[in-house]
């Protein structure tokens, strides 16, 4: 597979808006560790292997364990996720799987409502948003794994 085109070289505007995104989500008070996970879940979804490299790297080299990263795409056996995290999986799921749908069930959302502000519901929002963006981004131009 060969790369089609930089999209940030072309429209450095809207890459710089989207690295403003996640500046803000980073900077929150939402664990690092859930963003971390959410992307890494909705990239697995997305069949996003740039996204998967990036995100599973960059966990690993935050601390992340290995059962962890394994675990990730079959979190609802595993046990080394806490109901929090499981929450922000769920959802991450339910607003990446939408088509045939009309909504994300309420019994994830109140779920995730359990273990989450409101502000922080609206930061798990817009960060499943931004990976979901940033994967149709690196499928489209078949970004390649690695690099």
């Amino acid at each position: 597979m060969t790369q089609r085109m930089n999209v940030a070289k072309n429209i450095p505007e809207v890459y710089h808006h989207f690295l403003a995104v996640e500046k803000i989500l980073h900077d929150s008070e939402l664990p690092a560790s859930t963003i971390d996970l959410v992307k890494l879940r909705a990239s697995q979804i997305n069949g996003c292997g740039y996204c998967v490299d990036m995100h599973s790297r960059g966990m690993k080299k935050a601390g992340q364990s290995d059962e962890r990263l394994w675990m990730v795409a079959a979190w609802r056996e595993a046990t080394v996720f806490t109901p929090a995290e499981r929450a922000a999986l769920a959802l991450t799921e339910a607003a990446t799987r939408l088509p045939g749908r009309e909504t994300v069930p309420d019994a994830v959302w109140e779920e995730a409502s359990e273990h989450y502000s409101e502000k922080q519901l609206a930061l798990l929002i817009a960060a499943i948003a931004m990976i979901n963006a940033w994967n149709r981004i690196a499928v489209t131009a078949q970004l390649t794994p690695g690099t």
